[in-house]
């Protein structure tokens, strides 16, 4: 520093005497140069003024410069410490990360399957059995529940799925009130239920009996004079009221509601 203001010192002291010889040219040359001298020793015991306060100053700055290094390299020691240290972390976190992407999609997907399932299982209502049909009428009100969550819309459509493969695989006869076209009125008959697939009902009084079974429009009760003794004698041995036997009872081989559900 002390090397480059010095130059630039003795070129600004014979400007300075000179710009005052200019711009005084009457006065007296003599009074003009002691003043310019004047100037030039301020100038000059500035210079090593500022010149002392440096070389005072300047170990404490290398000091201070040198600490802020040996700062930094400390500290950039320690983050490549923490990187070694926390490597296996962040790459179980990723792991983690890709493990939660694939468990979002997964339950996507299941989402979708089981909205598509309940809207399945809505469509084939009017083709179960009624009996099957009016048990599960809480369930159908409960998947109907667009804010239901993917766990209880899980449960309940499984538990629905089991009634029916439950009811499947047996036989259930009572009393039941049915609305049959053609005929006046509700009336209580006697309903045994082969399966998803067909049903019995017998009136007793009237001497009638019905075959059912899932029909293009649903569940439908076609007359069966023809089965009303073979009927009788099916409700009287599940109800313990006949020995057992074989009985030959009229049915129909096509299957509509299996053919709906494989579209």
């Amino acid at each position: 520093m002390t090397s480059r203001r010095l130059p630039l010192l003795g070129i600004l002291t014979p400007l300075l005497v000179a710009a005052t010889i200019c711009a005084a040219p009457d006065a007296n040359p003599l009074e003009s140069s002691e003043r310019a001298a004047g100037e030039w020793i301020k100038t000059r015991l500035e210079t090593a003024r500022i010149e002392g306060e440096w070389r005072s100053t300047r170990p404490l700055l290398e000091s201070t410069v040198s600490g802020l290094k040996d700062r930094a390299d400390l500290i950039e020691e320690k983050r490549d410490h923490l990187k070694a240290k926390t490597a296996k972390d962040r790459a179980d976190i990723e792991e983690l990360e890709g493990k939660n992407k694939a468990a979002s999609e997964d339950l996507k997907a299941t989402q979708d399957r089981l909205e598509a399932l309940s809207k399945k299982l809505v469509e084939v209502r009017p083709m179960l059995p009624p009996r099957l049909s009016e048990a599960l009428e809480l369930s159908y009100r409960s998947i109907a529940n667009p804010g239901l969550g993917a766990g209880d819309r899980m449960q309940l459509v499984m538990t629905m799925l089991n009634r029916c493969a439950l009811f499947e695989h047996t036989v259930t006869c009572g009393e039941e009130v049915l609305t049959i076209e053609g005929e006046t009125g509700a009336r209580s008959l006697d309903v045994i239920y082969w399966g998803l697939g067909r049903a019995y009902a017998l009136d007793k009084v009237a001497g009638k009996a019905w075959y059912g079974s899932p029909g293009p429009k649903g569940w439908q009760w076609q007359p069966s004079p023809d089965a009303v003794g073979p009927v009788s004698t099916l409700v009287a041995i599940y109800n313990d009221k006949a020995n057992p036997d074989f009985v030959a009872v009229p049915a129909m081989l096509s299957q509509p509601m299996a053919e709906a559900g494989s579209k």
